[in-house]
């Protein structure tokens, strides 16, 4: 019988997820909690297989719960409402996550990759990850990226430029490594442009800060001495982001 805990400080919320849970009651036995210190004690004494874990619990939050615990050989699901920055930081650990009010194929889904324990792979790492985008100090940031031996992690800085190839994007690394992501470049745009990145064509997204030279002729030349060309249509935002305009 595997347990699975559902912490969250809403009875509504809490109901949604046991619903959605009943077509799995013959081999799962439910533990619920709604206050952080209810969750540490809990966890650690019931070892849950999968928790799904509310980012905002009363005056505190899912995270406190991460950093409090020494058990984390689960599956962990978020579960929050729509809050980009979280999310943001979700993707950027490849942690699991659901919007309120659930869906039920999106839960299905997370169930699905669960169960196959897909999530439970260098989950200590990830969550480190994770908390480091959430923490007030000046940390590097980092970014989890899912590979065929499970996870490799990133430092953000580290990432001179990623190139799309059809939906996967190959990212290269100031140690001169290639990573190869089943993800189409547009994800990476959309998650490192706060973080000084910049889509110089349709098939490149690149680190300003890994900028060697640019010539007038509309080639760009970075750190790893790899060459580019930005589009036409692209280059005037460019030199504007250059300038910091």
């Amino acid at each position: 019988m595997m347990t699975i805990a559902v912490i969250d400080d809403e009875q509504h919320c809490t109901d949604r997820l046991l619903a959605l849970l009943q077509p799995y009651r013959d081999e799962i036995e439910t533990v619920c909690f709604d206050t952080v210190d209810k969750a540490v004690r809990g966890i650690e004494i019931m070892r849950p297989k999968i928790v799904f874990l509310d980012v905002q619990l009363n005056e505190k939050t899912g995270f406190d719960v991460l950093s409090s615990v020494s058990h984390r050989d689960f599956c962990l699901i978020f579960t929050t409402a729509y809050e980009k920055y979280a999310i943001e930081a979700f993707k950027f650990s490849a942690i699991d996550y659901l919007l309120k009010p659930i869906a039920k194929e999106d839960f299905e889904n997370a169930m699905r990759k669960a169960f196959e324990r897909v999530e439970q792979n260098h989950l200590h790492e990830r969550i480190n990850v994770l908390l480091s985008h959430f923490s007030k100090e000046n940390t590097t940031k980092r970014i989890s990226i899912p590979s065929k031996e499970g996870y490799s992690f990133l430092n953000i800085t580290d990432i001179v430029r990623c190139e799309a190839d059809v939906n996967y994007a190959h990212i290269f690394t100031s140690d001169g490594k290639k990573h190869t992501v089943s993800k189409p470049l547009k994800y990476f745009e959309e998650l490192l442009s706060r973080h000084g990145f910049f889509r110089i064509h349709n098939s490149h997204l690149i680190n300003l800060n890994s900028i060697k030279a640019y010539a007038k002729s509309g080639y760009v030349t970075l750190s790893d001495n790899t060459k580019l060309e930005v589009s036409v249509r692209r280059k005037e935002a460019f030199i504007k982001v250059c300038k910091g305009v």
